[in-house]
């Protein structure tokens, strides 16, 4: 087991170092500041709708998803960049392997939202 810090010390730490995170990807992607755009957008939308919990719930969880999977995509780009600027074809695969992920994502919550959108609005039909 790694020393370190344990207990509420380790709690307050890691929610210090999760807030620095977020803090960098706002200012260092665009990519995030349009992702967190869209859920300051889709969570009060998805409230709005006359929808069932556990929709309202798929609706939420499909947009924050990208958030988390953009996330991980700009750390995997980080890493690949701190190694060199040179071209590599691992790191070029790695970098369209994440970019691929969040377009999965997006497609994903793009679903979600239409399969529910499309249940209530033709129900009214």
């Amino acid at each position: 087991m790694k020393p370190g810090h344990t207990g509420v010390k380790r709690l307050w730490l890691a929610s210090r170092y999760s807030w620095q995170g977020l803090r960098a990807a706002w200012r260092s992607e665009a990519a995030v500041r349009q992702e967190l755009i869209l859920i300051a957008v889709a969570v009060p939308g998805a409230c709005l709708l006359p929808v069932t919990g556990m929709e309202r719930a798929l609706m939420v969880a499909s947009v924050m998803l990208i958030l988390i999977v953009e996330l991980l995509n700009s750390a995997i780009e980080a890493v690949v960049d701190r190694i060199g600027p040179e071209h590599h074809e691992l790191s070029g695969r790695a970098k369209d392997i994440g970019s691929a992920a969040v377009l999965v994502t997006l497609l994903l919550a793009v679903l979600v939202w239409l399969s529910i959108l499309w249940g209530y609005f033709s129900a009214g039909l």
